[in-house]
């Protein structure tokens, strides 16, 4: 029995270094160098090229080395078996600091006094209103958005989320389903924290910001997204900064990664880019995770953040 790492646009020799050392007792093997496909009951997988996994008559099961499997499910081949993704503690806390830390960013008007500080002049920007006059919108509530939604609530933004299905968070207002209108109206700041599946594919298009609340402490609402580029439609992002039914986004992912140098997101005045790094976690302890399922399965108890196939996440 051996274990497949199946990995393009990383690095996969850390990665197999990594899960060597934390289980020399295993027979762990990189794609390409696949050997016998019949040894391979394991997968982990980021964006896997189409069609590897079926070529593994014995695979029992796939593990995402990511909190999203999109990529996964990109591979019309895709074998029926179990699929797990990760969730683990730190890279749930990276992505709260992340939306925190822009959120504060967009209350506290930082890339304004960046921009005169640059200028060296001493203007002291009005209005300056506090987070509880903020109306935030977390837009998915699984793991990462309800974690996201209590630490925004601590410091005390007006927090609510929207799930496709009902969830419940302690202290925070939950709307789900058709309710996504009367989520959308009463936000300020939208952060986007949801999976990519064909229902959620360019959602955050013309269409749904112009949906924002517009009676806000900004004059027009902010739109975050750390979730998935699939999500966004970026030319109707463009044309909303363009005609002020958006004041401002932070973007962490896009349609295209690594960003075309010539996409106008770069430049544009009230756009912030970082380069999908909102939740980069401990490699070690994601090795950790992976194996541990491996394990798990083996002993006929699953995996303990099971896919589900037809959703998609």
């Amino acid at each position: 029995m051996a274990i497949l790492l199946c990995i393009t646009q990383w690095d996969v020799a850390p990665w197999l270094e990594r899960l060597r050392r934390l289980a020399p007792e295993r027979d762990i093997r990189a794609w390409p160098e696949v050997g016998d496909p019949a040894d391979i009951t394991y997968a982990a997988v980021w964006k896997q090229p189409a069609g590897i996994l079926a070529g593994l008559p014995n695979l029992k099961g796939i593990v995402s080395l990511g909190a999203g499997v999109d990529h996964v499910f990109a591979d019309p081949d895709l074998p029926d078996v179990p699929i797990a993704r990760v969730v683990d503690a730190d890279l749930t806390s990276r992505m709260s600091e992340w939306v925190v830390l822009h959120a504060l960013m967009h209350l506290r008007r930082q890339r304004l006094y960046d921009t005169l500080q640059r200028e060296r002049r001493w203007e002291d920007v009005r209005p300056a209103p506090g987070a509880r006059e903020l109306r935030v919108g977390v837009m998915g509530l699984g793991v990462l958005g309800q974690d996201a939604a209590r630490k925004l609530a601590v410091i005390g933004f007006d927090v609510a989320g929207w799930s496709r299905t009902p969830r419940t968070v302690e202290g925070i207002a939950t709307f789900s389903g058709d309710g996504l209108d009367a989520f959308l109206a009463r936000t300020d700041l939208l952060v986007a924290l949801m999976p990519l599946t064909p229902e959620t594919h360019g959602i955050l298009d013309a269409a749904l910001l112009r949906k924002l609340a517009r009676d806000g402490v900004f004059g027009a609402p902010v739109l975050m997204n750390a979730g998935r580029g699939g999500l966004q439609v970026e030319a109707d992002i463009l044309a909303a900064l363009d005609d002020g039914t958006l004041a401002a986004a932070t973007l962490d992912v896009f349609e295209t990664e690594p960003l075309p140098a010539g996409s106008r997101l770069w430049t544009h005045p009230g756009v912030t880019v970082t380069p999908h790094v909102a939740a980069i976690s401990d490699e070690d302890a994601v090795g950790r995770f992976v194996l541990r399922q491996i394990v798990r399965h083996e002993q006929g108890l699953g995996f303990e953040t099971p896919v589900d196939r037809a959703r998609r996440y």
